[in-house]
């Protein structure tokens, strides 16, 4: 029977990857189900009738809500969203604040991207002075945004942010406004407004799993592998040693009998 000697080195490398591994592969499956449930919530807010702007401040989950708004834009503090792409073009999104006439209440309003193909120059848009019968979504953040460094404080308008967080920005304007971002569907003051609902799709998050379950599965396979090879070569390596020495004892007996 053969036995099972995998040493040292090679079982505390076991013992620190594999849970590692094993506990990545399940991160993965516990994302892609968080995506999964996401975008269902999505597809069936969307299909729901919009709400009154009026709602929203007392509504407990408020993500993808549609919402109908009428009012007017703030274009003296207008937000540049940086670091957004489309097509491989660079561009920012416009995020202004809005009044909605009927509720009374403040939204943050984004309007879609627009191309800054060169950044020595500011983005150039354009901000309607009149009221407007709008549709928009309401987008929650799933998770904190990250930052390499905090966006640097300036008083000057319109300001080129790296991440939005409306209720923090309120305070700043000296005005009570709603939570969450809003984000405007095609039409009237709209720029490019094709909204991906999440970065990474659930099948990503599955096929990453698979990658991180098949490396463990390989490192175990190796680690078996070594543990009864390491065996066998030192049986080998014993029967290889004995056959040397046998001769050489019947040399000296051979010489010690003349």
């Amino acid at each position: 029977m053969k036995r099972f000697r995998p040493g040292i080195a090679p079982t505390l490398v076991v013992l620190l990857l594999l849970p590692v591994l094993i506990y990545l592969g399940f991160w993965q499956l516990g994302r892609g189900e968080e995506k999964r449930i996401m975008l269902a919530t999505y597809a069936e807010r969307r299909a729901a009738p919009p709400m009154s702007a009026e709602l929203l401040p007392a509504t407990a989950d408020p993500a993808y809500r549609r919402v109908q708004l009428r009012g007017s834009f703030d274009a003296e503090h207008s937000l540049l969203l940086d670091n957004s792409t489309r097509d491989g073009k660079a561009g920012v999104e416009l995020i202004q604040p809005f009044h909605d006439q009927l509720s009374g209440v403040w939204l943050m309003v984004n309007r879609g991207w627009l191309p800054w193909p060169d950044r020595r120059t500011p983005p150039v848009f354009e901000t309607p002075t009149q009221a407007l019968n709008l549709d928009a979504w309401v987008y929650v953040s799933p998770g904190a945004t990250f930052q390499l460094h905090p966006d640097a404080q300036s008083g000057s308008w319109p300001k080129l942010v790296t991440a939005i967080d409306p209720a923090k920005v309120w305070p700043e304007l000296n005005r009570e406004g709603f939570a969450h971002e809003l984000r405007l569907e095609a039409g009237p003051a709209a720029y490019r407004a094709d909204w991906p609902v999440v970065a990474m799709g659930p099948e990503k998050h599955l096929g990453y799993a698979v990658q991180w379950f098949a490396m463990a599965t390989a490192l175990v396979g190796l680690y078996l592998y070594l543990g009864f090879n390491t065996t066998r070569t030192a049986r080998r390596t014993d029967k290889h040693n004995k056959k040397k020495e046998k001769p050489h004892g019947n040399s000296d007996e051979s010489s010690q009998h003349v």
